[in-house]
């Protein structure tokens, strides 16, 4: 292969094409972590100066995750390793003054680790935000054990700045590597006179009026408040304040960009890809050995389809990537009435490749998202009888579920626990009612003895009782995990025992929770960090199945 000229100068190399693709790993997880590592665009909020010809030697030859790049030589380079799971590479760091960030209080009560997370950009904490933080720290609320949190942060950052820190506490003393700034307390009064329209002892305005005394003392330098609180960012650029939401909580910046987990051919798969194709039939499946450039882009547990006009369509999903090979496995069809799930057959594409999840030992956690009707927690309570009842793969059901109202409260719930529970569990004994009716042939007394005897087994479980809990052989159902932070679904999924399988179902087009959106989502976190793993899967459910009315409201309002 013809090397590279060599560079002009050191920040050409940065930015060489020829030695990018000479030097970048074939493997797939190489080549999708390789996209967003590019030096070519910085990020635009780091403000990259572009004069990166003169830097010091050492500081240009490193790339934008801080590791030292080399030029490219002649001898051979040796083969890339196997990947392996690393830490997310440290954005690159500005030429220009470190920026000054006033966080207000709903930051730090949102993500009590958010002072860790401004890179090498310095932190400043009014006085009333420390006030508002001793207000709230009582309490057992995931909002309190925030709060408790944080204060133990600030307790260890304060000791280790020392009686004076009035020129401030290095954010890495405490082990956090990656925040290379400081940390400042307000320690003296800050007069500041605001507009007469605002009231002078709100909280709020006067962390607004500490944004604007920094602002007077430090010209040269960048003040911005960071707030969680839309009206306060308001308030803040009406009064010519710099203001910014706190992002670093987003999994994604465009829902769109999820991993739906289905992936079409494309229509020239087979001539692109099969002359070097194997296949051979195993246990009712046949698996076809793909190596070509269709490879890079899939996933393990990704599902595959191929439907053209006049030819037999082809179903599978990726069980296995081995360097520039893949090999794929065809589906079961769950369309057909023979293999119907507790009397439930797919009505579409998505539906077949959610039960092929569902019904498989293997897997041991699943998500499915997807507009309302599209038949999630109906399948998935299918799948889940089936496997108690008939195959007896795991014990017991159970079913939680955020108790997130969408209107107001109705006030105290008399009973037990699952008493309790129960009115949030509509939607579980609708599904219920649909499965009992499928078998015809067993009359009204059968029906009802079979009905009490799949309500035995299963229990519906409240979420505020789960910490320190370990579910064994439990097959666990998860419904409108949308409104669940990353927090809480990790601690939910981590309740798993040996034998247990979990499936999260949710609609990211209803999230109810206060400061949760698509892009911080516990749902699209677990989504996106499962991905790929050989145990788990995803599929977005497209299509509506529940009635015509329901697809007509869902388009239309």
């Amino acid at each position: 292969m013809p090397l590279p000229k060599p560079p002009a100068s050191r920040a050409a190399i940065l930015s060489t094409s020829a030695y990018d693709t000479q030097a970048a790993p074939k493997t797939r997880r190489a080549t999708a972590k390789a996209v967003p590592a590019q030096a070519d665009e910085p990020h635009p909020a780091l403000e990259l100066r572009t004069e990166a010809a003169e830097l010091p030697a050492a500081r240009s030859s490193s790339g934008s995750g801080g590791m030292p790049v080399k030029a490219p030589s002649r001898a051979k380079a040796a083969p890339p390793a196997a990947p392996t799971p690393q830490a997310k590479p440290r954005k690159p760091r500005s030429s220009g003054p470190a920026k000054l960030f006033v966080l207000d209080t709903n930051v730090l009560m949102h993500d009590p680790m958010s002072i860790f997370r401004f890179d090498e950009h310095d932190i400043y904490l009014p006085m009333i935000t420390l006030e508002e933080l001793d207000g709230h720290k009582k309490g057992m609320s995931e909002v309190a054990r925030n709060v408790r949190q944080v204060s133990r942060e600030l307790d260890a950052l304060a000791a280790e700045g020392g009686p004076d820190s009035q020129e401030g506490v290095p954010l890495a003393k405490t082990g956090h590597k990656e925040a290379g700034g400081k940390l400042f307390f307000q320690t003296t009064f800050l007069d500041v006179s605001l507009p007469a329209g605002l009231p002078q002892g709100k909280a709020d305005n006067q962390i607004l009026g500490v944004v604007q005394s920094l602002r007077e003392r430090h010209p040269q330098r960048e003040v911005v408040l960071v707030s969680k609180d839309i009206n306060m960012r308001v308030k803040a650029r009406a009064l010519g304040l710099a203001a910014e939401d706190y992002f670093n909580d987003k999994t994604l910046e465009d829902g769109d960009l999820l991993y739906t987990g289905v992936l079409q051919l494309p229509a020239d798969f087979w001539e692109r890809h099969g002359k070097t194709m194997e296949s051979w039939s195993q246990a009712g499946h046949t698996y076809y050995r793909i190596s070509g450039p269709l490879v890079p882009a899939l996933m393990v547990n990704q599902f595959v389809y191929l439907e053209a006009p006049g030819e037999a369509p082809l179903y599978a999903r990726v069980t296995e990537i081995t360097g520039k090979t893949a090999v794929l496995k065809t589906l079961r069809d769950y369309a057909s009435g023979k293999n119907a799930v507790w009397g439930v057959t797919a009505r579409n594409r998505e539906q077949n490749f959610a039960l092929n999840l569902l019904m498989d030992p293997e897997v041991d956690f699943i998500t499915l998202t997807g507009t309302a009707g599209t038949g999630k927690t109906l399948m998935t309570l299918a799948a889940a009888l089936s496997q108690v009842m008939e195959d007896r793969r795991y014990s017991e059901v159970i079913v939680t579920r955020v108790t997130v109202p969408v209107g107001e409260d109705i006030g105290f719930l008399p009973g037990n626990e699952e008493e309790k529970m129960g009115p949030w569990m509509g939607a579980l004994d609708d599904n219920l009612e649909v499965l009992a009716r499928g078998d015809a042939s067993a009359g009204e007394w059968g029906r009802a003895a079979t009905n009490d005897l799949v309500r035995s087994k299963i229990k519906i479980k409240s979420l505020n009782f789960m910490r320190g809990r370990t579910f064994m052989n439990k097959f666990v159902l998860i419904d409108e995990a949308q409104n669940l932070t990353p927090k809480q679904m990790k601690t939910l999924i981590t309740r798993a025992g040996p034998g247990t399988k979990i499936v999260c179902l949710g609609n990211l087009a209803q999230i109810d929770t206060p400061y949760l959106t698509e892009g911080s989502s516990g749902l699209t976190y677990v989504v996106d960090r499962f991905k790929g793993w050989p145990h788990s899967g995803h599929v977005t459910l497209a299509r509506g199945e529940r009635s015509r009315l329901a697809d007509f409201a869902s388009d239309v309002l």
